[in-house]
């Protein structure tokens, strides 16, 4: 979204976010729409303040009032501030990172195997029984990394609700955009499982539930949270 933007929804974004930015003591990131995304969501990226980027669906800008959007905004500014963004990239390699011993384990079991001859030494062999190991050990990393994953996130989105209650003065408009949201019945995202803790909601639902992995509190639950403030 270019700062001479012309379009009144881009305009009025840009206008949304540079207030937020004002708000929040930082510089205004940069912005972009995902044109082609009907649901309600939006997300922020980067590593600090100073390269941060927000962006939002279009159907945020679609379905969302000047007080809704100015809320999502908000929260989403809350994790740039907080350094959710940098937490949640370093999540993102850990959990890879557990991965690759998997994908190790899982090569060294099937090419491992192969060395001598017919009579020979196969069953001495020790490679096989080391890819077993790292393929039981980086499943199990896994699952416990991602039950952390999922514990972290939940209680960022708890703080980010909250902060953008505050730089807004206005928890009922980001309340009002998860009503929307938890009511909206049409396409969803489809993201990589790996990082669906980065945006507003769970994009391939909108409702997660308080389930071990889910990565976002009920949806339900924010909202009284928002209007108990």
């Amino acid at each position: 979204v270019p700062p001479d933007t012309r379009d009144p929804a881009l305009r009025r974004l840009r206008n949304v976010v540079e207030e937020m930015a004002i708000a929040a003591g930082v510089s205004v990131p940069e912005i972009y729409v995902l044109p082609h995304e009907q649901s309600i969501n939006a997300f922020a990226a980067g590593w600090s303040t100073s390269d941060a980027a927000i962006a939002v669906t279009q159907g945020a800008l679609d379905r969302l009032n000047r007080d809704e959007l100015q809320g999502v905004i908000g929260h989403e500014f809350s994790h740039i501030v907080n350094g959710d963004m940098r937490l949640n990239i370093r999540l993102i390699g850990l959990l890879f990172g557990i991965l690759f011993l998997s994908i190790i384990g899982r090569n060294l079991m099937i090419f491992g195997g192969g060395h001598g001859g017919r009579g020979g030494r196969d069953n001495r062999n020790p490679i096989p029984l080391i890819g077993i190991a790292l393929l039981i050990a980086g499943g199990v990393g896994v699952l416990v990394g991602r039950i952390i994953q999922a514990s972290v996130s939940r209680q960022r989105e708890y703080l980010a609700d909250a902060s953008a209650a505050y730089i807004t003065r206005n928890p009922e408009g980001l309340a009002r955009a998860l009503e929307k949201i938890r009511d909206y019945r049409g396409p969803v995202l489809e993201v990589s499982e790996g990082v669906r803790h980065m945006f507003f909601v769970n994009p391939v639902s909108g409702r997660d539930g308080s389930a071990l992995f889910s990565t976002h509190p009920p949806i339900q639950e924010r909202i009284d949270r928002l209007r108990r403030m």
